[in-house]
């Protein structure tokens, strides 16, 4: 099987690889596709947006393709949290039949410092992070989860949870898809 995943972030491709191959005999390409939405997503249906606009157009870019997967990390509002906002995965599957399955990953909070340069200078949370962290290109490596989290969890493993989750669906037709998985 052949996917497509429409990013130019390593990081996605590789987590997506991960995943698919624990079920299909799977390659997997990388399509740089915009988002469509603002290069900080802010927002749960911003973020999601970005990732379905990502999916679809890496299978529209890939006619071999089975899968589009799109993959966006977004800041959403939490009320409670220390500073306002928490970091969340998304990822978005797009097949030939129009069918787009969603999933989300764990969340985590920023600090407010770094949640305040986004807003205050209009920059990505990649770029406050590198300020924090001292490590230049941060998303395309452990990300921030992995400097927070002393690298017990990496970028990776968090896209990788996303995906999955986005997955199970099609790991389940017969339950999310009853008319389609029985023509088929």
């Amino acid at each position: 099987m052949l996917v497509a995943v429409g990013t130019a972030n390593p990081v996605k491709v590789k987590a997506v690889e991960n995943v698919l191959s624990q079920f299909y005999d799977v390659a997997v390409v990388m399509k740089k596709i915009p988002s469509g939405v603002s290069s900080q997503p802010i927002g749960m249906e911003t973020t999601i947006n970005g990732a379905m606009i990502r999916a679809k157009g890496a299978l529209e870019a890939t006619n071999e393709a089975s899968f589009g997967i799109g993959i966006e990390a977004g800041l959403i509002a939490v009320p409670g949290s220390l500073s306002g906002y928490m970091d969340q995965q998304f990822a978005a599957i797009a097949d030939r039949q129009g069918r787009i399955t969603l999933g989300a990953g764990p969340s985590f909070e920023y600090p407010k410092a770094v949640v305040a340069r986004v807003f205050e200078e209009g920059i990505e949370i990649n770029t406050a992070m590198e300020y924090v962290s001292g490590v230049e290109a941060l998303g395309h490596k452990q990300g921030a989860i992995g400097y927070f989290s002393k690298n017990l969890l990496d970028r990776t493993r968090l896209t990788e949870l996303a995906v999955l989750m986005a997955l199970l669906p099609r790991l389940n037709e017969s339950l999310y898809f009853p008319l389609t998985s029985a023509k088929a």
